[in-house]
């Protein structure tokens, strides 16, 4: 068996030596031409077809390598574009081609002996080079990024048997971005190079903002879900341009009102510290290092107090309309059951460390991924949360000196920074502008998702220093990307308007030298997809269609309020709403979230409350479900 063996491997050698020997004027081996014209940094090779066969022509393809032999040394060279000479096919006669190609390298042999690939030429073909087929061996040169933590996260379009190889430190250390249109493939690439990072990498932490609720499918045994009935992220945690962004409704601030709330809420912080030490108060200096954007906790029952204070019990009223403003907003907010999130909780204490230990997955428990799942959260504060964060997750990876290594991915990333300096919101902006320029130095990373990368803030493209370009039809897209890569591979975005699903375009620092390559496939247990709750139903007929089930889930997204009045148990709980609201969740002694579920099936007399007792919100609400449909559309 050992020699059957040896036999085998010296005819695979053999082989393979014959496929790539270079006989020199044997059209259809490996000899595909010869040079006709150079320049600095592209050559013409012509190219002749014999009696009109296709044989050698078949061998040239846009996009393909080939090699043209320069004494020792193998220029590298893309196939840009190809014609014939008389603009026409000629059968049984001889056929002259001409094929444009761009110079990208050559290979050498090194200093220490071994053949090596330079990005640079430093000789040039002469006129009458021979150009040959590339080598099997010289592309795995060409493409392996020699290094460690090399991972495959695919195969070379130009030769299927050799892998696509990046370099996971490179990938996070510098930043990356997949770009591409609708459906080619984005979040499974995305999904493929987060299980890869976290297999170099098991340390990293990652927080994916998902609007479109399809990762938590894409890492089953490895993430924690945040959406917006798990969701706990206090008011106070807010800065004051981010809180301001949630009370006025993603409308443009008042700013009298927002220098009020400058003033009030470190008083409001200084007496929720002073409760549970009332000597703090007397103790504190004239100069307190609260501020509105110290994370620390306050009750808002101590914040509309001192509004109230300000505008006076007897006097002055009508001289302060925009403090009355002010307040309404702040009880709008805070009874809106959207924003839950924020205000509910059952009592007012400091959570900041619990908070950054479930989101940021520290220690994580063996699930290492955050998905935050966007979709349910107000329109108006998803800016904020995003920001909040962004900018959480650059601080712990500075106040950590970088022990802890977080990887921030923002899908849909020109909602947060578009390239509109007017649009989007500014703090988020700022947050991930941080990330980009500074992340690295402290060991938080950013990855871009987006599908119009001409609509993405042109900065924080330029930071990314990995790419993965997949196809793209609109010309003002492949122009941004053409400007962030090398000159001397800037015919490769020619092919970004046709390449096919799952196809991409790599460059930067993460590879060795921009590749087209296609992602390997994900398994079908871990591809991402929508939360099934939410998913559209196809192909069915209206009479399967359970009406009460969509009006139940509208009725779960929207406020209490925005259901048709006029029976009695609507009115009813429409009276209890203010007092109930108003007075537990501002003085912060609110049932805790595990006392309102969203999915309470009970009616409320069959929970045996009492008649004068408040009721169950949640129970109020199922049992309002649980009425016929047709009654509650006629009320």
């Amino acid at each position: 068996m050992p020699i059957l063996d040896d036999t085998t491997a010296e005819e695979a050698r053999r082989q393979q030596e014959e496929k790539d020997r270079r006989d020199v004027l044997t059209p259809g081996n490996r000899f595909l031409g010869r040079v006709v014209a150079c320049s600095g940094s592209k050559a013409l090779v012509s190219a002749i077809a014999v009696n009109g066969d296709t044989a050698l022509s078949e061998l040239w393809s846009v996009g393909r390598l080939i090699s043209i032999s320069v004494g020792q040394n193998r220029v590298v060279a893309l196939v840009c574009s190809m014609k014939t000479q008389m603009q026409e096919w000629a059968e049984s006669v001889d056929n002259t081609m001409q094929i444009e190609v761009e110079l990208v390298g050559e290979i050498r042999p090194g200093v220490t002996g071994r053949t090596e690939f330079s990005a640079g030429v430093s000789q040039y073909p002469y006129l009458g080079a021979i150009v040959h087929r590339m080598r099997s061996s010289d592309l795995q040169i060409i493409y392996d990024p020699r290094a460690d933590n090399v991972v495959k996260i695919g195969t070379l379009t130009q030769d299927r048997s050799l892998a696509a190889l990046i370099h996971i430190p490179s990938l996070l250390s510098r930043h990356f971005a997949v770009v591409g249109t609708t459906g080619v493939g984005k979040s499974t690439a995305v999904t493929l190079l987060l299980h890869k990072a976290l297999q170099c990498e098991p340390s990293l932490r990652i927080l994916i903002l998902d609007p479109h609720n399809e990762f938590a499918a894409a890492f089953p045994d490895h993430a924690v879900v945040i959406d917006t009935d798990t969701l706990d992220l206090p008011f106070w945690l807010f800065r004051l341009d981010e809180f301001s962004e949630v009370i006025f409704r993603g409308r443009p601030a008042v700013p009298e009102e927002v220098d009020a709330l400058r003033d009030l809420i470190p008083e409001a912080k200084r007496m929720f510290k002073g409760s549970s030490d009332p000597a703090l108060i007397r103790r504190a200096p004239e100069k307190s290092s609260l501020t509105a954007d110290t994370p620390v906790p306050y009750r808002v029952a101590d914040l509309l107090a001192l509004i109230d204070e300000r505008i006076g019990k007897l006097d002055g009223r009508s001289e302060k309309p925009h403090l009355r403003s002010l307040k309404a907003r702040i009880q709008s907010v805070v009874n809106d059951p959207r924003y839950e999130f924020m205000f509910l909780s059952n009592t007012i204490h400091d959570t900041l460390i619990q908070t950054i230990s479930h989101i940021f997955r520290i220690p994580g428990d063996g699930k290492p991924v955050t998905t935050f799942q966007l979709a349910g959260i107000p329109s108006e504060v998803v800016n904020s949360v995003a920001s909040i964060l962004c900018r959480m997750a650059f601080e712990i990876a500075l106040w950590s000196s970088g022990a802890v290594r977080i990887l921030v991915v923002c899908e849909e990333a020109h909602r947060y920074v578009p390239a509109d300096q007017k649009l989007g919101f500014f703090p988020t902006r700022q947050a991930i502008s941080r990330i980009a320029k500074e992340g690295r130095k402290y060991g938080v990373s950013l990855g871009v998702i987006t599908q119009r990368p001409g609509e993405l803030d042109p900065t924080i493209l330029s930071q990314c220093s990995t790419v993965f370009a997949m196809r793209l039809s609109n010309d003002h897209d492949q122009e941004i990307i053409r400007s962030a890569i090398p000159d001397s591979s800037a015919s490769t975005i020619s092919f970004l308007s046709s390449i096919g699903n799952g196809e991409a375009i790599a460059f930067g620092e993460a590879v060795a030298v921009p590749m087209r390559m296609l992602f390997e496939r994900v398994p079908e247990n871990i591809l991402p997809r929508a939360n099934s709750t939410l998913a559209p139903v196809t192909n069915a007929a209206s009479s399967t269609v359970d009406l009460r089930k969509i009006v139940q889930r509208m009725r779960h997204v929207n406020a209490i309020d925005s259901l048709s009045g006029g029976n009695e148990e609507l009115s009813g709980v429409r009276q209890q709403l203010p007092s109930i609201d108003a007075a537990d969740i501002m003085t912060g002694s609110r049932p805790p979230r595990q006392a309102l579920p969203h999915h309470a099936h009970e009616p409320l007399a069959a929970r045996g409350t009492d008649a004068g007792a408040r009721p169950d919100l949640a129970s109020v609400r199922a049992s309002l479900l649980k009425r016929p449909l047709g009654s509650i559309l006629k009320s």
